[in-house]
């Protein structure tokens, strides 16, 4: 004899989804209050951002004279600068040659043996004018957070030019300040092409990183003993003992 089938019963997690919308107008209101809620809350920290950063992003031309630049890394090809991080050095080298800047801080990833971030910037920017004596390399620029902090506490600079692409830059100033590197940012040209959407959307995900990161401020990963490059390198170009002070 053949045993009867039973019909099918949902499993709880199954009964909730796909979720319903509220049949209430109550119920309905409650959810278009939730949403705006989410919204809201999503959106705070690029207004922090923006609020914070409104009146100190400049170009090459405008922005004032700083002793020291920090250029952030942005990846490597083949061991070279990638298209973006090229553009960075190349605004940096600028500044350089325009005497806007005496020494560049260049802060990047060299997490492991076979990629080298600061001494593939530091080669790129002598072939481009940039004494190598007045480049100073953060071998543990992990991210913009740690970056920001190291350049203050690592290196003691007080006050600098920053240089990114334009929908990091924003971010990069937000975070200096919060270091107590007093700051101002350059934000270079960069063709509009997959990188350059995947790093404006990958962007607003990274405002609230920052913002924690600037509410509680964190420790980087590796922040180790203080270093002295930065003051040799403005002692060599004839500046006073303040890293980046005027």
């Amino acid at each position: 004899m053949r045993r009867p089938r039973l019909p099918k019963t949902r499993s709880r997690a199954a009964a909730w989804w796909p979720p319903r919308p509220p049949r209430t107008r109550a119920g309905q209101r409650r959810l278009v209050r939730a949403v705006m809620a989410v919204c809201v809350l999503a959106l705070l920290p690029s207004t922090w951002m923006y609020v914070v950063t409104g009146d100190r992003l400049r170009t090459t031309a405008d922005v004032p004279r700083t002793d020291v630049a920090v250029v952030f890394g942005a990846g490597l090809w083949d061991g070279e600068p990638s298209p973006y991080l090229a553009h960075r050095l190349d605004a940096a080298a600028e500044l350089y040659r325009a005497g806007r800047i005496k020494v560049v801080l260049v802060t990047g990833d060299n997490s492991r043996e076979d990629y080298d971030e600061p001494d593939a910037m530091r080669a790129y920017l002598t072939r481009h004018g940039v004494p190598g004596a007045r480049i100073v390399s953060d071998y543990a620029g992990f991210d913009t957070w740690d970056s920001c902090v190291r350049a203050k506490k690592v290196f003691g600079v007080d006050r600098a030019v920053l240089i990114s692409q334009g929908f990091h830059i924003r971010r990069a100033v937000a975070l200096c300040q919060a270091a107590g590197v007093t700051s101002y940012g350059v934000g270079v040209a960069a063709t509009h092409d997959v990188t350059w959407y995947y790093g404006g959307t990958r962007e607003v995900f990274a405002a609230g990183k920052a913002a924690l990161d600037a509410a509680f401020q964190p420790d980087p990963h590796f922040l180790g003993r203080k270093e002295t490059g930065v003051r040799q390198a403005l002692a060599g170009a004839g500046v006073g003992s303040r890293a980046g002070g005027r």
